[in-house]
């Protein structure tokens, strides 16, 4: 098996193709190893869109268009092995994945246990529009901190703080186990948005997480803390551009494609 690498705003994924459509979880647990293994936080299987392919309900009711307008389906797999209904930096770096091997046109659609994701590739900048948010749990305090719920293809927990050193890891361990989320800590200072990130799935804090600051984005939002185009930064530095536009969110930022490796 060929495997490339990909890396989205500092979210690195091990992503390959096949007409085999089957449990991957295996795989990705031993290629995502970065020991033993090649190394990635997600581990990411391109399939065609066959006849019998299913679109879950929520699909039906944010998608209007054919099942054969779609390019491909995706398989998506967290370090862990354990699945993911969706994964912003992760769809990013499959849209730039696909375009370079071929496999769909530089604006795209593919399903994903979360929806129908859009993409669009112009050269090394990826955006995607993601699919309908839903609120699971206004605003609660514990720990000191007020949380927000919130499911942005997944869920994710999301707190304010005045300065991003306040990041507990075992907090946010405790916090992600005890409400099954992503466990987010932003910060807004002027027009931008500063994001860090305790990952499911990897259970330790990544350098980007996509879904994690669409979430922050969103919060914010909604409060009138930021403008319908905000830039956001997560731990690696990398800027990415969350717009709101027409009820949806749209997630821009570049994607770097690293290496090759046969398996």
């Amino acid at each position: 098996m060929t495997l490339q690498k990909y890396s989205a705003s500092g979210n690195d994924f091990l992503i390959t193709h096949t007409f085999i459509k089957k449990d991957y979880s295996e795989m990705a647990v031993k290629y995502c190893d970065r020991y033993n293994g090649v190394g990635a936080d997600g581990f990411i299987v391109l399939v065609p869109i066959y006849p019998d392919t299913k679109l879950s309900d929520t699909a039906k009711k944010e998608f209007k268009g054919s099942i054969n307008d779609l390019d491909f389906e995706w398989l998506f797999y967290n370090s862990d092995g354990s699945t993911a209904a969706m994964c912003g930096n992760g769809a990013r770096a499959c849209a730039l994945y696909a375009y370079n091997n071929g496999l769909a046109k530089n604006s795209m659609k593919f399903l994903t246990g979360a929806g129908v994701i859009n993409c669009y590739v112009s050269y090394d900048i990826v955006e995607i529009a993601l699919t309908k948010s839903k609120e699971i749990k206004d605003t609660f305090n514990e720990s000191g901190f007020d949380w927000w719920l919130v499911d942005t293809g997944v869920p994710h927990l999301v707190t304010f703080v005045d300065d991003l050193n306040k990041f507990d890891l075992e907090l946010a361990r405790q916090m992600r186990k005890k409400h099954n989320a992503n466990v987010n800590f932003a910060k807004i200072d002027g027009e931008k948005l500063y994001v860090r990130t305790y990952e499911r799935g990897v259970e330790a804090e990544t350098l980007a997480c996509g879904t994690g600051m669409a979430a922050s984005f969103l919060r914010a939002y909604n409060l009138g803390l930021v403008k319908d185009v905000t830039r956001v930064y997560p731990k690696s530095g990398e800027l990415l551009t969350m717009t709101m536009r027409n009820e949806t969110l749209h997630f821009k930022g570049p994607v770097k494609q690293l290496f090759t490796v046969n398996t």
